[in-house]
């Protein structure tokens, strides 16, 4: 068994930083629909403003809003504004076809990659 990439979200902008909210990442569920991230499940985010690179899990925001915003303890190190990559990993004992997508600036869909 390997974990493998399932999905991503390159090039999002996070719209908040919430350091108050308990964790996780608020994430708009067309875009989770679109890779098939669930609520609950770890994802990796990488900073491409900062470097930064944490682990957390999502949470769903507001259908259509565009939202993804980094809260809790993780909002130290990602801030809003910064640029973003989103990654799910997936266990599987074969090779799988992972769903990724590109976004514009504000976290709406434009395309698979």
């Amino acid at each position: 068994m390997r974990e493998l990439l399932q999905s991503k979200i390159h090039k999002a902008i996070i719209t908040e930083a919430d350091i108050s909210y308990v964790g996780s990442v608020t994430i708009d569920p067309d875009l989770l629909d679109k890779i098939d991230l669930w609520p609950g499940q770890k994802v990796l985010i990488v900073s491409n403003t900062s470097g930064a690179r944490l682990e957390t899990y999502v949470i769903e925001g507001s259908r259509g809003s565009g939202e993804i915003c980094i809260n809790g303890a993780a909002a130290h190190l990602i801030k809003k504004g910064e640029e973003v990559i989103i990654i799910g990993f997936q266990f599987s004992e074969k090779p799988i076809e992972p769903k990724c997508i590109l976004v514009d600036k504000e976290n709406k869909f434009i395309r698979y990659l």
